[in-house]
């Protein structure tokens, strides 16, 4: 055999290859991944966690203008705890957000009636008023709402501005873009925008 100077790369080439596959098949098998459930079926419900009122799948869905699944999640909820003031001033504040301002002005002065000291009712039926034009009553509304939250919530305040403003200024033909806010328990507020 000639010796040409060249050596033969072939063996060495393989060798390393062999020792990269290795390698990656290896790194592949890492412990980090969970192991495959030993059913092809979906997990189950997890009966440890406590399922989440309805009264607060009702607020979540009024928080996304979703007012129609909302009066369905608050009926369900009245289902479980009965119709109690804070279901009624949902359903109530779910009618105002569908414009069936009516079934809302029932069901707001009945949560009103039934608790008398929850400023967020009488909030929410003050907007329910400036909706259908009652600026006056909206007025004396939002004035014990104000009282009985004792100017803590901004919402309030703001809603018995602007109808201070309109009582003050009654005459006015220009039409003006209101932001009135619903409020409910808890941290959430609703914006209800008044349209021409």
């Amino acid at each position: 055999m000639k010796n040409t100077g060249v050596m033969n790369h072939a063996p060495f080439t393989r060798t390393l290859l062999a020792i990269v596959a290795a390698a990656a098949v290896a790194s592949c098998n890492s412990t980090s991944q969970p192991p495959l459930p030993d059913s092809p079926f979906a997990p189950g419900i997890d009966h440890s966690k406590s399922a989440v009122g309805g009264v607060e799948v009702g607020q979540r869905l009024m928080a996304a203008g979703e007012y129609d699944l909302a009066i369905d999640a608050f009926t369900r909820a009245a289902l479980d705890e009965g119709l109690t003031t804070e279901i009624l001033t949902g359903l109530g504040t779910a009618n105002l957000g569908l414009g069936r301002l009516g079934q809302a002005e029932t069901l707001l002065r009945r949560a009103v009636v039934e608790a008398p000291d929850w400023p967020e009712a009488w909030n929410n039926l003050g907007v329910l008023l400036m909706e259908q034009g009652n600026v006056a009553e909206a007025t004396q509304v939002f004035r014990k709402a104000y009282a009985l939250d004792d100017g803590q919530s901004d919402s309030i305040r703001d809603n018995l501005r602007i109808a201070l403003a309109k009582t003050e200024k009654p005459a006015n033909t220009v039409e003006q873009q209101e932001d009135y806010k619903l409020v409910q328990r808890g941290n959430g507020e609703f914006l209800i925008r008044k349209t021409p």
